[in-house]
């Protein structure tokens, strides 16, 4: 592996705290409260490392810092915690900003252990610095893809808005549907107001519509309009971005909110340890905690288990990626190079296609599992 010199704050031996970088999106037009959940459970964790003794006597400490979706400023971030001494950075939620954060720990010989992204070219070229706990899109979306075609979905609509991760997706599902029999007809929302997505849906016999676009908006008002169009009382609405599991899409839709399938990261069942996170999550966060505050407990628990093994030095922590093997909230975590992932990847954790139930919008139904 080439390594970059690491900074002599890279590793001390003065008996200060040992500390990670965590990008997390916490102001707009980030979306906050996938980040205020992610942001919980890598608290979480460090709270409990270090009251079972921190890192070999020294506690963990994160830094943290706001990315607010904007990739430019994440890239700032990862080189001003490089400075800083950090032994490894930690986070980030939205791909487009993650693939801007793993391209600079690249360039710096700094390891990225990337939370919640998804987006299957994380890097541009194959990587030692950055390992990722989070399904690639390709496999997530291949299984939401199945759900469809299980449910008798052929003419598929995706209103898509311009962005890397969107026109990936759109990518997955066309190529995934089309040999099986789909078609994807693609709305351009740069072109399109909500209620010409309607006569759009109605023009091309679509039967589902999934929404590949931003949170809160354009996607409410979208999700609105369709459901107050009698013509299109049998049409499904689909978020496979997740855009539902967050309490704020309820709060702003209502009734509206349910019956929207999206891919959510967990077991039917939770472990004892995934049980037990999640009572102390949802104490810490006030609600039920999504998938991303697994995902951040667990991001930390990895960490944690490879800087008590190898010391805070960063070309050992990134060494120690393929012989990770940590038992996380949703099973047991190694990494391993995937065809077609140019990170070291953990293939896989649990995948579910959910919706809230209209006769409860606070609960969800698990409709398809891969």
């Amino acid at each position: 592996m080439n390594t970059p010199p690491s900074p002599p704050a890279a590793e001390r031996t003065d008996g200060s705290s040992v500390r990670i970088g965590a990008l997390v999106p916490l102001s707009r037009p980030g979306w906050v409260e996938a980040g205020q959940h992610l942001l919980a459970g890598l608290e979480l964790a460090v709270r409990e490392v270090n009251d079972a003794g921190g890192i070999v006597g020294r506690p963990l400490e994160l830094a943290v810092r706001d990315t607010a979706a904007d990739p430019q400023r994440a890239a700032a971030a990862v080189d001003e915690l490089a400075r800083l001494g950090v032994a490894a950075l930690a986070g980030e939620y939205h791909s487009v900003v993650a693939r801007a954060a793993a391209a600079r720990a690249d360039a710096l010989g700094l390891p990225f252990l990337c939370s919640s992204a998804v987006l299957d070219a994380l890097t541009e070229q194959p990587t030692e610095w950055v390992a990722r706990l989070a399904p690639a899109q390709s496999h997530g979306w291949r299984i939401y893809a199945d759900f469809l075609l299980g449910a008798g979905h052929r003419r598929i609509a995706v209103a898509v808005e311009p962005s890397v991760y969107w026109a990936s997706g759109a990518r997955i599902l066309r190529d995934y549907l089309a040999p099986r029999g789909g078609t994807v007809i693609e709305l351009d929302m740069r072109e399109l107001v909500p209620m010409a997505v309607c006569d759009e849906l109605v023009a091309n016999r679509a039967t589902a519509l999934l929404l590949l676009v931003g949170h809160p908006e354009p996607a409410v008002s979208i999700v609105k309009s369709v459901r107050r169009d009698q013509r299109l009382a049998e049409v499904m609405i689909g978020a496979p971005a997740g855009q539902p599991e967050f309490a704020e899409w309820a709060t702003l839709l209502g009734d509206d909110s349910a019956a929207i399938p999206f891919l959510r990261y967990l077991p039917e069942c939770l472990s004892p340890l995934g049980a037990r996170v999640e009572m102390a999550l949802r104490e810490r966060l006030g609600e039920a905690p999504s998938f991303v505050a697994f995902e951040g407990y667990d991001t930390v628990a990895v960490l944690a288990d490879v800087l008590r093994a190898r010391g805070a030095d960063r070309a050992r922590t990134a060494e120690s990626w393929p012989r990770v093997a940590v038992e996380g909230t949703r099973g047991q975590i190694q990494f391993s190079r995937t065809p077609g992932i140019s990170v070291w990847q953990w293939a896989w954790t649990p995948v579910q296609v959910v919706d809230r139930d209209p006769a409860r919008p606070d609960r969800f139904r698990i409709l398809h599992t891969g």
